[in-house]
């Protein structure tokens, strides 16, 4: 098992949740977030005094998948949030050592 993990632009979460349910993925976390990448943050006007914004707002969305989808699903997920501009995000993929669904005591593959 794997977990995909994705930061993305608040505003792309619809096309990111219909691109990796049809890529294999059946549930998702979603977190509001806040960060920066190789943009540092970016510049805006407050109480008419440039500032320098250190944390941008941006979702992660974590998916637990099985070995075979997570590939598809990182896939899926970079098509549907890509615009092509600084700060569409970032997608990792972790093992996952096992899984258990609290309300059926399914484990593992059965969890997931």
């Amino acid at each position: 098992m794997k977990l995909v993990t994705a930061v993305i632009r608040p505003e792309k979460l619809d096309e990111l949740m219909r691109a990796v349910t049809d890529a294999g993925a059946r549930g998702l976390t979603v977190t509001e977030v806040r960060g920066f990448g190789q943009q540092y943050g970016y510049r805006e006007a407050v109480e008419g005094a440039n500032q320098r914004a250190l944390v941008l707002p941006k979702l992660r969305v974590d998916a637990v998948v099985q070995d075979e989808a997570a590939g598809p699903v990182a896939d899926a997920i970079a098509k549907s949030v890509n615009t092509g501009t600084i700060g569409d995000g970032k997608i990792w993929i972790c093992d996952v050592e096992s899984v258990l669904r609290v309300r059926t005591g399914e484990r593992d593959r059965d969890a997931v």
